[in-house]
């Protein structure tokens, strides 16, 4: 039977309905007639199928403003990270603190002197907002910032050995997330690896005995995500700085996360620092901003003041610069490190590693019977000790108490799996998605990184079970 489709509402006769006239005022008018006459098909294809589809007008509009709701959203989002991972890769890693947030929000809407030196009414360097602050932080003679820790390490290698040798312990070849190896960025660089002692020994003769005409620099590269433990030996930066230095050649250390305050002063486990390396003799230092710095993604290079010059000069210097938000995220979080005594506080990423076990269970012990409350039909929910971690590579093998809410489906045996995955579904499915872990029969909440509890607690009402 032929279907009519004479009943259907026109384009216009939906255009001059009070609520998408809303939606055509709030997206344009080009936007919701596209939006109308797609809902239109749609339900023209649904009646061909099913002629007796029921339908109204009121539906329509319904559809219009859902699909329009939709599109008009990001699909970049505020999550609530509960994996227990501080510096989560894959939920953005470190968190700005309000003074960065607000230096980029200054920026985003109006001009700046990005590149404009004000006292001199001349172009400007845009390293030069965070030059002499680095400096005085690391004790470095320059520095300058490039898009990530990856990038800086590409770019020094590029600048200073190009078709040249560089040495490296075999034990330092690391692979960061992705499939990302240290030997591939030496070949895109241009620079030829030679590997020395063994991946669990290297001594100071390894790096003196290959050392040849074409050596171009040493290198150490810190082991972001894993360690060697048991029956092991190093050398200390400062020995392969000496070893450089009397060869006439630059040293280069590659600290991964990198970090500016001495983490044992915050009761957390050590970590080298930036000073630290270059008081030992390195020519060159890169390290992550979106790491234990606190900041936006970026890859900071300190050290010599020539070396920082000849790397600025490299052409790949411009593609791989950092944009004035980044600029000024990175800018106002080194400005806290001008007041150690107040990291805790005012730095997101340093308050909660810093976090007290007791605080974390107090809160957990708030929210127990709210999510029992939600999730009484469907799951049992019990407070349980567990342990969260740094993250991104940084002090792998270290972990820090803490406390979660461990939610384990009413369903056992064959359909246990199937109703665990549910409620991890309907958790991401919340209007800000809430991500936890997987981990011995039970979704855990890992609390540690849980700040706006309110918001949390409020949204339980909409989970879909």
């Amino acid at each position: 039977m032929k279907t009519d489709f004479s009943a259907l509402p026109s384009v216009d006769l939906m255009l001059a309905q009070p609520a998408l006239t809303a939606l055509r005022d709030r997206y344009g008018h080009s936007a919701t007639v596209a939006t109308i006459r797609q809902v239109l098909t749609d339900l023209r294809t649904e009646l061909k199928a099913a002629p007796d589809t029921p339908w109204n007008l009121q539906q329509l509009i319904g559809r219009c403003e859902g699909r329009m709701a939709a599109s008009a959203a990001g699909s970049l989002r505020p999550v609530f990270n509960l994996t227990g991972t501080v510096l989560h890769t894959n939920l953005g890693r470190a968190l700005l603190s309000p003074q960065a947030a607000a230096a980029v929000d200054a920026v985003m809407e109006t001009a700046s002197n990005l590149e404009f030196d004000l006292a001199k009414a001349a172009r400007g360097d845009r390293d030069d907002h965070i030059d002499r602050l680095i400096c005085e932080l690391t004790g470095a003679e320059a520095a300058t910032v490039v898009n990530n820790n990856a990038a800086a390490v590409f770019l020094l290698l590029n600048t200073l050995a190009m078709r040249k040798q560089v040495i490296v312990s075999r034990g330092e070849l690391i692979e960061i997330g992705g499939a990302f190896r240290i030997p591939d960025i030496m070949a895109r660089a241009g620079a030829k690896l030679i590997e020395v002692g063994t991946t669990n020994r290297t001594h100071p003769r390894d790096y003196s005995e290959a050392i040849t005409p074409r050596t171009g620099l040493l290198m150490k590269i810190h082991p972001s995500n894993y360690a060697i433990q048991g029956f092991t030996s190093g050398v200390s930066e400062a020995d392969v700085a000496k070893l450089a230095h009397a060869h006439d050649l630059p040293f280069a250390v590659d600290l991964g996360s990198g970090t500016l305050v001495d983490f044992t002063t915050l009761g957390l486990p050590r970590e080298r620092t930036v000073q630290e390396a270059i008081a030992d003799g390195a020519d060159l230092v890169t390290f992550s901003g979106d790491k234990l710095l606190g900041g936006p993604q970026a890859g900071i290079l300190v050290g010599r003041k020539e070396l920082i010059a000849r790397i600025k000069r490299n052409p790949l210097k411009r593609a791989l610069r950092v944009d004035k938000m980044t600029m000024a995220a990175l800018e106002a979080t080194l400005r806290h490190y001008r007041y150690p005594e107040l990291l805790t506080r005012d730095m997101p990423t340093l308050r909660l590693l810093t976090r007290p076990a007791g605080e974390i269970r107090a809160l957990a012990e708030r929210l127990l019977p709210q999510l029992g409350q939600a999730l009484q039909d469907h799951a049992q929910v019990e407070i349980r000790a567990c342990h969260s971690q740094i993250g991104s590579g940084s002090l792998p093998v270290d972990v820090l108490p803490s406390a979660c809410l461990a939610i384990t489906p009413r369903v056992q045996g064959r359909g246990a799996g199937t109703a665990m995955n549910k409620l991890a579904n309907a958790f991401r499915a919340l209007p800000r998605p809430v991500i936890g872990r997987i981990e011995e029969g039970a979704l855990l909440l890992d609390l540690r990184c849980l700040e706006d509890d309110a918001t949390f607690s409020s949204q339980l009402k909409e989970l879909q079970l």
